[in-house]
């Protein structure tokens, strides 16, 4: 794989030199990264006697539907949004890349990335709403409903020039409203902690912290 695992010991069973065996193992066999679910202590102080360090903390952040003030979006002038189109993709792509230039996985993302994403039951291309400037994509809000009562907020991504603008939280607005009028009861995001301008615009939405993944590397 890309050299990533994934750590977990049940609560139950903790302090049993479980998780060393596990870690040890996921190294000898050539991993670089290692995620572990919970910011515990434990994992913590097991991941430093290993030699890795902290590289990634990634929030889960959830709000209920019930009570979400959700005003008319206001666009920065000269944009328009419309929902996802076939033949839409090299552009989305594009804009993606640009979004998120800095990010170790989503700015990677490839034609066959995109193309098994909306091969998913859980697609749906009217829940996908593309920001345009002159013809170009510039932003998107790609929202996702992966179960009746459950919507989640799966990608925001703006591009570079477009940031500060405004642009993020119009979209975000607007994937929110889709959700409501789809009967979502609460509304799920992942976001990188080290991403403070979303983090503080997903709390001035009353999005909060619900768990936090993190990442550690070898140095």
């Amino acid at each position: 794989g890309d050299g990533t695992a994934e750590l977990v010991v049940h609560p139950a069973e903790r302090r049993q030199g479980i998780g060393r065996t596990l870690l040890d193992r996921v190294l000898s066999l050539g991993a670089e990264r290692v995620w572990a679910h919970g910011d515990h202590p434990g994992a913590a102080v097991l991941a430093a006697s290993a030699g890795l360090v902290r590289t990634r903390s990634l929030w889960q952040m959830r709000r209920p539907m019930a009570g979400l003030d959700l005003p008319s979006p206001t666009l920065p002038d000269g944009v328009r949004v419309r929902t996802f189109e076939p033949g839409d993709e090299p552009a989305w792509l594009a804009v993606n890349a640009a979004a998120f230039a800095d990010h170790p996985e989503q700015g990677r993302w490839t034609a066959d990335d995109l193309s098994q994403r909306m091969a998913e039951p859980w697609f749906d291309p009217a829940g996908l709403f593309l920001a345009e400037r002159d013809a170009s994509i510039v932003g998107f809000h790609w929202t996702k409903v992966p179960s009746p009562d459950e919507g989640e907020v799966y990608i925001l991504g703006i591009h570079p020039a477009e940031q500060g603008t405004g642009l993020g939280r119009a979209l975000l607005v607007i994937g929110l409203r889709y959700l409501r009028r789809r009967g979502i009861n609460e509304v799920a995001l992942y976001v990188e902690e080290s991403n403070v301008g979303a983090r503080k615009l997903y709390s001035s939405m009353g999005f909060t912290r619900s768990a936090i993944d993190v990442q550690y590397s070898r140095t």
